[in-house]
């Protein structure tokens, strides 16, 4: 069964199929906002190659604002999740939770993805966290089985055993940058604007920033942003690394408009090494951080044993002896 017939069966009438590689029309409000903007640096004909080798996986009945879609060719292995509510600026309401749901799920069923990148189809915005239009009409039952929900499907994306990338070049605030917190990279650009605004509405970050923050950029820094509520512009962000001497943030900071190219570059990377390899190498990390050194060593052996009696380390040292690229089968 091929990996496109697995995805669409995998939410039955959820799905619809589409075979032709198509443009994907609602990134274009973001490539006439580069062009009007006369952004520097950007290859507008490799943006619309990029776009044009993008293959709709799924367009859930049940949500209208997240789309999932394959790369096509060489990097079919990277699977995007395109967030798309630009009436309200990405905002988390019942419809694009529920879509996230499906599509974090049918990921994790396909075996043939490599590395997931999540992005906004809508310019100068992330996600603006929280719809809370939608949130004044619940009570606080409904809200606490929302915000559970929330938690749990970014729960769900961290756990995914393939890396996850936060494409962030506009607002990431509240449960936004929850959701970008629970990737294993974070790539901003200059439009990048971060927080967790909570504390201004008399509540918590509820979906996992009290608690993944401090461990990104340590207690006294997440303290400050949750308890002021304050922004953090991009190039904010990539300073607390280094005052910080943590992961921080942001992975990667780079110009205005240029951060979708910069995730697809690091996807591309990671695309081209063993699956398997970088499913361990996940696992043997995570995981690794939650127990002592002795038992974390005890677990990267594991790790490496797995990949161990792969042919894919076999196709790996044949391709290092004849000079070329290896051709890894996830196998």
């Amino acid at each position: 069964m091929s990996a496109l017939t697995k995805l669409t069966k995998t939410l039955a009438h959820h799905c619809v199929k589409k075979s032709k590689t198509h443009w994907c029309k609602s990134s274009q409000p973001l490539l006439n906002l580069l062009i009007s903007e006369n952004i520097v640096n950007i290859n507008t004909s490799q943006f619309h190659q990029y776009q044009s080798r993008r293959t709709l996986i799924l367009d859930s009945a049940s949500s209208e604002s997240v789309q999932l879609q394959r790369l096509s060719d060489s990097d079919s292995g990277i699977i995007e999740v395109s967030l798309n509510r630009p009436a309200a600026k990405n905002a988390l309401g019942t419809d694009m939770l529920r879509g996230l749901k499906h599509a974090f799920e049918t990921i994790s069923e396909d075996s043939s993805a490599n590395v997931v990148m999540i992005r906004s189809s809508v310019p100068k915005v992330f996600c603006a966290g929280a719809d809370l239009k939608e949130r004044r009409q619940m009570s606080p039952s409904e809200i606490h089985f929302y915000v559970n929900t929330l938690r749990s499907t970014f729960s769900f994306l961290e756990a995914l055993p393939i890396p996850t990338i936060a494409v962030i070049d506009g607002a990431a605030l509240g449960g936004g940058l929850e959701m970008a917190l629970a990737c294993d990279l974070r790539i901003c650009g200059e439009a990048a604007l971060l927080g967790l605004p909570e504390t201004g509405l008399a509540i918590i970050p509820g979906a996992g920033g009290t608690q993944r923050l401090p461990r990104l950029v340590g207690k006294s820094v997440a303290k400050d942003i949750i308890f002021t509520g304050r922004k953090v512009s991009g190039k904010d962000a990539m300073s607390l690394v280094k005052e910080c001497h943590t992961a921080g943030l942001v992975n990667y900071y780079v110009p205005a408009g240029q951060a979708q190219l910069k995730a697809l570059e690091i996807a591309q990377e990671i695309n081209q090494k063993g699956p398997i390899a970088i499913r361990m190498a996940k696992r043997a990390i995570t995981k690794g951080l939650e127990v002592d050194m002795a038992s974390a060593l005890e677990l990267e052996e594991e790790c490496y044993i797995e990949t161990l009696h792969t042919e894919d380390r076999l196709e790996g040292l044949a391709a290092f002896a004849e000079k070329r690229k290896p051709k890894y089968t996830g196998t």
